[in-house]
């Protein structure tokens, strides 16, 4: 991997491209009058997934970028996973009929925090509303620091197949300087009990680019994973924007690693997992070969979404929560981000959507090639222009940054086929980002591309 393009363009700050266009560019023009007109008009045969954002933790990890916030009492807990179930209610009956359901993924925050007996009650009314089809992927987000025996009972009755693990590291001084103490001895036995309970798939999350990691560090981190035996790895970058964030203050930039080091970091995790028999996938994730989403990118299948790659096909995610978003054919809608105004909203009989976006058919073409850059290192522009009616030249022509990526060797173009060169794959985010008509605006609010 060349570190020369890591200092040119490591430094940008753009999308992960989770969606197009991406959340900053939502409006509150879209409310919850038109998503409710948008899920009257899904068509017959439409397949959904669902996505449920717990918003609270137990402590906050000062890294963190997601919609959160620290809870002692259960009962605010319980409260809102009564709104859930009043949101999934109202929701439903908008649709009007009970549609197929292909993946449910529970967020946060730590989903896990709910009382094992709420858990199961929200999988049983996500059953009544929905279609869950018998091969459905269920998935939930666990920090191992906090889960119960009880709850792995919870989850595995409810039908989970598969657990996100946050790891993050196991460097102790990294762990302190992010306020998440978690030994690695709490993890393996989490990953122990949950396989106990049948739950096969095991995702583990890493983070590069924290305060005090190395290299080594960082491969430390790697090699005790690997004992574990994880099905699939995530491995992002830590996106450091206290303005944003302002917890991320706690952390003391002077320790944080430069564009070159993180680069340096990121390339010695991916080359120690593919050492390991792990696939790379897109920008992030390795998985074993045999794995649903390893096969999927062999063959081409693969998508994005807001929880990253995934083997979901739906065109259809249906978000629940406070501050999830959904998208559907017509466009993107995201709830309420404080909770207080979510629950109010739901309360109130009224759908929580507090902006959004309606697609245009522009939006479409780019979105369609961004997904492609981003899950195959590459996109065929002719193929893809011509089933959204249009001509690669007129698309190319107003991609004005793709030419210093071409003359930089980042980026092939042979005809109309576009490829990211083997040693520059870690710039995807840089090569997507010359299709995004929408960048300029809302680029404070990204991270570092490396």
């Amino acid at each position: 991997m060349r570190t020369d393009l890591a200092a040119s363009y490591g430094e940008e700050r753009l999308p992960r491209y989770t969606s197009y266009p991406t959340a900053p560019h939502f409006s509150p023009q879209i409310g919850a009058g038109t998503y409710s007109r948008w899920l009257s008009e899904l068509p017959p045969g439409a397949s959904a997934s669902l996505y449920l954002h717990v918003p609270f933790c137990r402590e906050m990890c000062w890294y963190c970028g997601c919609h959160t916030q620290i809870v002692r009492r259960d009962e605010l807990v319980a409260s809102y996973q009564r709104t859930l179930l009043s949101e999934i209610a109202q929701v439903a009956d908008t649709i009007g009929r009970r549609i197929n359901v292909e993946h449910i993924h529970f967020g946060g925050g730590t989903p896990t925090i709910m009382a094992p007996e709420a858990f199961a009650e929200m999988m049983a009314a996500m059953r009544r509303a929905f279609f869950v089809l018998p091969s459905a992927e269920i998935a939930v987000e666990i920090d191992p620091r906090t889960l119960t025996s009880e709850m792995v009972e919870a989850i595995r009755r409810s039908g989970v197949n598969r657990a996100s693990l946050g790891v993050q590291s196991f460097d102790p001084v990294v762990q302190r300087a992010i306020n998440r103490v978690q030994s690695y001895e709490q993890t393996a036995s989490v990953v122990d009990r949950l396989r106990q309970a049948g739950i096969g798939g095991i995702n583990f999350d890493l983070i590069y680019g924290l305060p005090h990691q190395t290299i080594a560090s960082c491969l430390d981190t790697v090699r005790r994973s690997l004992e574990l035996e994880p099905d699939r790895f995530s491995v992002f970058g830590y996106a450091h924007v206290p303005d944003f964030k302002k917890h991320q203050r706690m952390i003391d930039e002077i320790h944080l690693p430069d564009g070159l080091a993180r680069h340096d970091q990121a390339c010695a995790i991916a080359n120690a997992l593919k050492e390991a028999g792990y696939v790379q996938i897109g920008l992030d994730h390795f998985a074993r070969p045999d794995d649903a989403m390893a096969v999927a990118y062999a063959q081409g299948t693969l998508r994005r979404n807001f929880q990253g790659y995934t083997t979901d096909q739906s065109e259809v995610l249906l978000g629940f929560g406070a501050s999830a978003i959904g998208h559907l054919p017509q466009g993107y809608v995201q709830n309420e981000v404080q909770i207080g105004a979510y629950q109010q909203s739901i309360a109130e009989g009224r759908l929580a959507t507090a902006k959004g976006y309606e697609l245009t058919d522009d939006d479409r073409l780019r979105a369609d090639i961004i997904e492609r850059i981003m899950c195959e290192f590459g996109a065929d522009l002719g193929d893809i222009c011509a089933r959204h009616g249009t001509e690669p030249g007129t698309m190319l022509q107003s991609a004005s940054r793709l030419k210093s990526l071409i003359s930089d060797g980042v980026v092939r173009l042979e005809g109309h086929r576009l490829a990211v060169a083997n040693d520059s794959r870690f710039l995807v985010r840089s090569v997507a980002a010359a299709f995004d008509a929408h960048l300029d605006s809302g680029r404070q609010l990204h991270s570092r591309a490396v």
